[in-house]
């Protein structure tokens, strides 16, 4: 063909993200595209949430679209509206027979399922050691994950995780406008936890229990807790179609370190999770817009694109926080959504905030909490 070879290392949500968005531009037409995914991907293994101010290219596939949410705690519940800002819901499978459907349109994209070993950077090209194969590129993105990186990190780690059940009820019980975006009237037992609430219908709804901790759960936690929490809401009649379990590192480790001049970490591993949140799926979509965009411009140093900012001190502010004080958690979010409009929150969180509305925030917050932590983060290294 003539042009640069691109492998893109992994099949989940950052990788098919990147390959669709080189796929989809005609400057990469003389270009190899090989995506490179362990297992075939066609079910529902994950359900990604965003929100946003305009449509987006997958608009189609959505499963739901919400313009309210409601954030409740032990004194009642507060139903916010969020224009301009829409909160969507996307499930897995959809997406993947999207995606990988246009890919095998392209006569320059090839998939194949095979297992990663390593990826080396040599300078002038890069090596992709495959289980029985070596594959030689110009360029290599990955989002296989090194949980040994990530456990060894000197910065605050947490993690959000949870189960959650796709449940269908036998009379409309749910109002479908509005979702639950964090309900902190469970019991805390120490930690930051919250029901996840998200009606696609009147009778049919994701639950999910979720925890921001350093310690997971049993199964049977997060499905007691979700079991008496249907129960408090007087739904009693229901059927558990499906279920979803998942765990995200909320850390502001800096993953961009490892990332050399022909090798680009994305997606969870790259650092494209947002720390306090959990969210990665916007996040992957926008930084795929610039990895293409930067790779128009020749022999890019990949390793330049991405780099840590203010946000990333702010994330480290609050995840110090949660480390020692996980039980403030409620407080801290109920407050922030108590004393902001939900689009500043949601605005802020997006990271397209100003110094001036960032300084807003925060000033509403528990001042005592997050002074001791700014003061322990100084000693973080970042």
């Amino acid at each position: 063909m003539g042009g640069d070879k691109y492998v893109i290392a992994g099949g989940g949500a950052s990788g098919l993200l990147l390959a669709y968005r080189l796929a989809k531009d005609s400057f990469f037409d003389n270009h190899q595209i090989l995506l490179i995914e362990k297992e075939k991907k066609n079910e529902n293994d994950r359900t990604w949430c965003f929100w946003e101010d305009n449509q987006n290219e997958f608009e189609h596939l959505l499963s739901k679209t919400w313009n309210q949410f409601h954030i409740s705690n032990s004194n009642g519940f507060s139903c916010l509206p969020t224009n301009p800002y829409s909160y969507k819901m996307l499930r897995s499978k959809a997406f993947y027979q999207h995606i990988h459907s246009f890919l095998k349109t392209k006569p320059n994209v090839e998939m194949i399922h095979d297992t990663v070993v390593s990826i080396n950077d040599k300078e002038t090209i890069v090596e992709v050691q495959l289980s029985n194969q070596i594959i030689e590129a110009d360029k290599a993105f990955t989002s296989i994950i090194d949980s040994q990186e990530i456990k060894n990190t000197t910065t605050p780690l947490l993690y959000q995780h949870f189960i959650g059940w796709f449940i269908k009820t036998e009379q409309p019980v749910f109002d479908e406008e509005v979702a639950t975006f964090m309900d902190f009237s469970v019991p805390q037992k120490g930690n930051t936890r919250f029901m996840y609430a998200l009606p696609v219908s009147n009778n049919e709804a994701l639950i999910e229990y979720t925890l921001f901790s350093e310690d997971l759960l049993s199964d049977n936690e997060y499905n007691d807790a979700i079991k008496a929490y249907l129960e408090e809401q007087e739904i009693t009649n229901y059927t558990i179609i499906e279920k979803e379990k998942g765990c995200i590192p909320m850390t502001t480790h800096n993953f961009y370190k490892k990332n050399t001049k022909n090798v680009l970490h994305i997606g969870t591993t790259g650092g494209f999770t947002k720390p306090s949140t959990g969210f990665t799926f916007k996040n992957s979509q926008e930084k795929s817009f610039l990895i293409a965009e930067a790779l128009k411009h020749g022999n890019v140093d990949v390793s330049k694109l991405f780099k840590q900012d203010r946000f990333t001190k702010y994330d480290t502010i609050l995840l110090e926080l949660l480390a020692k004080e996980n039980h403030k958690g409620a407080e801290i979010f109920s407050t922030m959504f108590e004393h902001n409009s939900a689009p500043s929150i949601l605005k802020f969180l997006d990271e397209k905030t100003s110094t001036v509305e960032e300084l807003s925030i925060i000033n509403s917050l528990p001042k005592t909490p997050f002074l001791k932590a700014l003061i322990r983060s100084f000693k973080q290294v970042v």
